[in-house]
């Protein structure tokens, strides 16, 4: 299994300072699972001797189980959509290797609404009422990414998910939020698609784990945030204007989710 050559910095933030302190590689899935996998990431670090590092990332609408191992021990975790920014401390040294499943490709492993885990982090041998171990021991046994591959896929296929046509209509309701401007409002969306607003907030309350209101702002966040890093920004009023936002809601939004106005942040990317 190959890396994935589609890796992006996107919610990442203050990427570049990362790279100098972690190593991380995608890889794609297998075809048989790709209608519920996004991708695969593995995230390794050595600060033996160091400062800890604290890496924030605003994260995308998904899911993710996540097999860590670090100073503190091995755990498993399924982490829900984060309702705000993510913080992750690394020292010493360590290793984690996530699944990041599509928006809606999680519901068919757990077959609940995926709202209920907005914001949480659970035990994943607790959710799917599954012994982790053996899973884990396999995942680290391995040395390198393509290798924790497989132990990981025959993990989900023992769960033998069916696909949910309805899954599939969410993801591709994010899909259309993520790559069209011009769906600035849940209005636009609904429109788009020819579902009034309230079934489209059962839709995505049920598969997606977050309201369509709140997918919309978090892609034009992840955009603002990706452009200002890049240094890519002719002016605040004109990237407001191109995310659908005025300028004073704009950065409101902004600060609320990342802690710094649009400013302060371009300023601190440069340093």
């Amino acid at each position: 299994m190959k890396p994935s050559e589609q890796s992006s910095d996107k919610g990442i933030l203050s990427a570049e300072a990362g790279r100098r302190s972690f190593f991380l590689e995608r890889f794609e899935p297998s075809e048989d699972l790709a209608a519920f996998v996004e991708f695969y990431r593995s995230v390794r670090w050595d600060l033996t001797g160091q400062a800890p590092y604290r890496q924030t990332v605003l994260s995308y609408p998904n899911v993710h189980l996540v097999f860590e191992k670090d100073s503190s021990g091995i755990h498993t975790l399924v982490y829900g959509v984060p309702k705000r920014t993510y913080t992750r401390e690394l020292k010493d040294k360590g290793l984690v290797f996530g699944i990041k499943f599509k928006p809606g490709g999680f519901h068919p492993f757990w077959k609940r609404p995926v709202s209920r885990l907005a914001g949480l982090s659970v035990g994943a041998g607790e959710l799917l009422g599954v012994d982790i171990g053996p899973a884990e021991e396999r995942v680290f046994a391995e040395e390198n990414g393509g290798g924790m591959i497989a132990g990981v896929e025959d993990f989900l296929r023992e769960r033998a998910p069916l696909q949910d046509p309805n899954a599939e209509i969410a993801a591709q309701f994010v899909e259309a939020v993520m790559s069209d401007r011009d769906i600035a409002k849940v209005e636009d969306l609904a429109d788009r698609f020819g579902m009034n607003a309230r079934a489209l907030q059962r839709l995505f309350s049920r598969y997606v784990g977050a309201s369509p209101k709140w997918v919309i702002q978090r892609f034009r966040l992840q955009e603002a945030a990706h452009r200002i890093q890049k240094g890519d920004v002719p002016n605040w009023s004109q990237l407001s204007h191109e995310l659908g936002y005025d300028q004073a809601h704009f950065i409101k939004d902004f600060k609320a989710m990342i802690g710094k106005s649009p400013e302060k942040y371009a300023k601190a990317s440069r340093l």
